[in-house]
């Protein structure tokens, strides 16, 4: 086990790098003061360096919502949202990425993530999870250290094939418009840009059904507690393919 020294003097530090790429994203987005004190607490519980760009967010970050507010993008939060940088009125509420992934009150050696880690949320109920080291004992595709993503569209885990850091710069590079381009509709910005971070939208017909795929314009929309957003899909996961998806995160 490393001391937080060995965490946090590293050469190369990542924050100078992943801030750049945050002050020169193109996309709209709102980035949050962090909270030192919290994220060296969740670097440690982590383990992990402020050389990775996943350290350097819950060290110096209190994270992102990015794309007129249609993801959400966990770190290390102080009490109040910082300076605008494209999306008016950031939600206050964005969670911690110790408290979407239940961390312990007090650092515990022998704690690791359920399954892999919550490092981001949209606000269609998808989920982003960074792998832990045996992904395939918990059912999920994908390599060790790589991010997957639950599909609010088909129920069930996709491997991206990336890591952390080139997860992140992808979505800093427009990587949504393409990955999300048959689940958006008209006037999505302005729905999605007034949500909280505790709440998601949900489709009548549901977004897995063939109904929503042959027309999603035409689909109802209604706003959910993410929480219950996230249970829903678990639920018809588990009824639809026999297959729990696991923990997807605290919200």
């Amino acid at each position: 086990m490393r001391d937080l020294t060995e965490l946090t003097d590293v050469a190369e530090l990542a924050w100078p790098r992943l801030s750049e790429a945050l002050a020169t994203s193109g996309v709209s987005m709102d980035v949050l003061p962090g909270d030192p004190a919290q994220g060296r607490s969740t670097l440690l519980q982590l383990q992990i360096t402020a050389r990775s760009w996943l350290g350097a967010m819950a060290l110096n970050c209190g994270g992102v919502v990015l794309d007129s507010g249609w993801l959400r993008i966990y770190g290390s939060p102080g009490t109040a949202a910082g300076p605008s940088t494209g999306l008016p009125g950031a939600p206050p509420d964005l969670p911690s990425l110790a408290e979407v992934n239940g961390f312990p009150e007090r650092f515990d050696p022998g704690w690791r993530p359920p399954g892999g880690l919550v490092v981001g949320h949209d606000v269609l109920g998808g989920v982003f999870v960074l792998n832990g080291p045996e992904p395939r004992s918990v059912g999920r595709p994908g390599g060790p250290g790589e991010v997957v993503y639950f599909a609010p569209d088909s129920l069930r885990w996709e491997a991206l094939e990336v890591g952390h850091a080139a997860w992140l710069n992808w979505l800093l590079e427009d990587g949504t418009d393409h990955f999300y381009d048959t689940l958006r509709w008209p006037g999505w910005r302005g729905q999605s840009g007034q949500l909280k971070a505790s709440q998601g939208i949900t489709f009548f017909p549901y977004l897995w059904s063939a109904e929503a795929r042959r027309d999603l314009p035409a689909a109802s929309r209604r706003v959910l507690p993410m929480a219950e957003l996230l249970g829903l899909h678990r639920d018809f996961a588990t009824e639809l393919d026999s297959v729990d998806p696991g923990f997807l995160g605290n919200v």
